[in-house]
This record gives structure tokens, sequence and C-alpha cells, in this order.
């Protein structure tokens, strides 16, 4: 069956989104009179006076700040929004308040499919995915799920634009299952939303990853509360904006400074783990030392490819199955990808590993 999200959800979604984002949207907005950088002209260098970038990459400003790094910055000046996510992300996109933000693989996707035209600049990966996913299924206290058969017949918490929902469909795909064979909850993934559903008994299971499995685990473990591990790759995560940051000369010029930055702040977060740990997971997320530095060391570390072939293929694959899940239109998602970054990227990592 196909299941979309309903008018009155984005509704109320936009108008809280457009309420929370509107100190935002005064100004760092694309300059409407300036003439737009075609897709396929080379990123230019000269960054003019007062760029701005707007951006949605909460881990990046904490690494670029505890590493020192954010006194890189030239030329153009940064305004950090706490925002990641797809819901969230995209909605700020089409408010204008955000120029990028890091997301899962579906956000992307779901962006084109409502009629917000995105790129994509920068992608990660994790260096052994099969045996530290992003996510696991989370288990509610009173359900009885020790592998992925055990799905039949329960509820599940379901977001179909979010790299969630994809997940879920790949577990149910892996164990036999079809949809009809489970009751699929739609709720969106928002900060501990399917945590609260899974203690609440709204559901059976829920993906749950990073700083939430494990504050769900540590409340609710005592109750009975468990997780089981998919065997599915899960680890797309990217960098993305609307296609009006990437036809803005300066922005554009802007961002292939930024993505240098932000490949020597992975590198910084590679070689000083503890201080990554104290900043983000503690500082940043409220997690324990303890708890941060186990987050870290599964779906926490991340690798950049050189070379965004074989990531786009996986990506080309995951939405594959949503057009034949979710009724959605056929994409050829090689197209959401802004290859001109790619080489930036690669030239980036020459010095730092």
């Amino acid at each position: 069956m196909t299941i979309r999200p309903t008018p009155q959800r984005c509704t109320v979604i936009a108008a809280v989104l457009a309420t929370l984002l509107l100190p935002l949207t005064a100004c760092g907005g694309a300059d409407a009179s300036a003439p737009k950088l075609a897709a396929d002209a080379a990123l230019p260098d000269k960054i003019p006076d007062g760029t701005v970038l707007r951006l949605g990459i909460p881990d990046a400003e904490v690494a670029l700040k505890a590493s020192g790094l954010i006194d890189e910055v030239e030329g153009y000046e940064i305004e950090w929004a706490n925002i990641s996510g797809g819901p969230k992300s995209i909605e700020a996109f089409r408010a204008d308040a955000l120029d990028a933000s890091t997301v899962a693989d579906i956000p992307p996707l779901f962006a084109t499919w409502t009629d917000t035209p995105v790129k994509i600049v920068a992608v990660t990966e994790n260096p052994d995915p099969l045996e530290n996913p992003i996510y696991e299924l989370g288990v509610a206290p009173k359900s009885k799920v020790e592998s992925l058969k055990d799905l039949k017949g329960k509820k599940i918490a379901y977001s179909p634009g979010q790299a969630q929902g994809a997940l879920v469909l790949k577990a149910l795909d892996a164990a036999g299952l079809t949809q009809k064979d489970v009751e699929l909850v739609e709720i969106q993934s928002v900060d501990d939303t399917f945590a609260n559903a899974l203690a609440a008994d709204q559901v059976d299971v829920a993906p749950l990853g990073g700083p939430q499995l494990t504050s769900y685990l540590a409340k609710y473990g005592r109750d009975g509360a468990t997780s089981i591990k998919t065997g599915i790759r899960d680890d797309s995560m990217l960098i993305y904006g609307p296609e009006e940051t990437f036809e803005d000369a300066s922005k554009a010029a802007a961002f292939k400074h930024f993505l240098g930055l932000w490949v020597k702040a992975e590198e910084w977060i590679r070689k000083h783990p503890d201080e990554w740990v104290e900043a983000y997971y503690i500082d940043h997320e409220g997690l324990s030392f303890e708890d941060g530095k186990k987050v870290f060391e599964t779906s926490g570390q991340t690798i950049i490819p050189k070379d965004w072939d074989a990531f786009i293929k996986r990506h080309q694959e995951t939405a594959d199955i949503l057009v034949k899940e979710q009724g959605q239109p056929d994409i050829d998602v090689d197209d959401l990808y802004d290859r001109r970054y790619e080489p930036v990227v690669a030239e980036a990592l020459k010095g730092g590993r």
C-alpha cells in the first residue's frame, strides 16, 4: 500500500517551523537579482564580502569550534542553526531559512518528490557498516522481538520520508514479510518521538540510533526494553541543500571553502576521539562519557569517500525500493548530486589522510 504524509500534518509542521525559523529568514538568503551559476559552470573561488552560509550541520559546528578550525573561516560568515534531519531541513529550505543541512539518504528523495529541488554536495560512510549500524530496531518493554522474523504481526513506527522508514521496508523484505504482515504506525522521527512511542507501548518496534538508542535502553532496559540489529547497511549520510544555494555564485564559492574545513574537522575528530566525545556527545547531546564513547566507537565514526560512484549506486537501490513500496515516481538519483564538489572533497582529503 502507499503511505504518504497527510496534508493536515504537513500544514501543521510547516506552520510551526515557519514560526521557529522566522528570525533566520531576514538575511542570508540567495540574491534573487544576481545571475545564476550554471550547473555545469566551474565553481568560483572569489567570495564577495557579506556572503553568509546558513548551516544546519550541528556536528560540524561543534567540531570546528572544539578544534579551533572555526578561526579559518575567511571571507564569509556562518550562521548556525540547530537543525538537521529530513522534516526540519526540508521545511527550512522551503522557508528560505537554511542553505544546507546534514541528513541520511532519504530526505533528498522526498524533497525532490515534494517539489523542493535539492543538491547533494558531500557524503560520508561508516568504516564497518554492518557491524556498527547507525540504527537498531528498538523493542518495547512488553514486546517480544528477537529477530526480524518476529516482526510479523507487530506495530512498527514508520516515517516514510526518513531513513528509518526505508530501513523498516528493507527489514521486512529481509524477513520475507510485506507491509500487509505488520501494522505500520506513521510517526515522524523527530527528537524522542520513536523512543516515547516505544515506552508508551504505542508501537512494538521502532528504529533508533545513536544517543536516542543509548538513552532509551538506559531508561527502559530494566523494564525489558531491548534492541536488535537488522544486518542491513544503513550508514549513508550526506550534506545537501536547496538548488538555490549552489546557483548563487557567492554561496557556491563559500561552500567550496567550507567543505575543505569540514574535511579537516572530520580528520580532527578521528585524531581526537576523547575530546570529540566530550564536546559533542556529552556537552551537546547530554550523554555520559561512557555512553558517548560507545556511540562514537560504533555508529559515530565516519569516512569520507573520494569517489561517489558506489555511494550513488546504493542510493539508487534505496530509491528504487521506495518507488516500489510507496508508489513514488521513478527517480535518477545521480541528478541530485552536484559532482563539482566531488573533486573539492577529494583534494581536501589529500591534505589530511
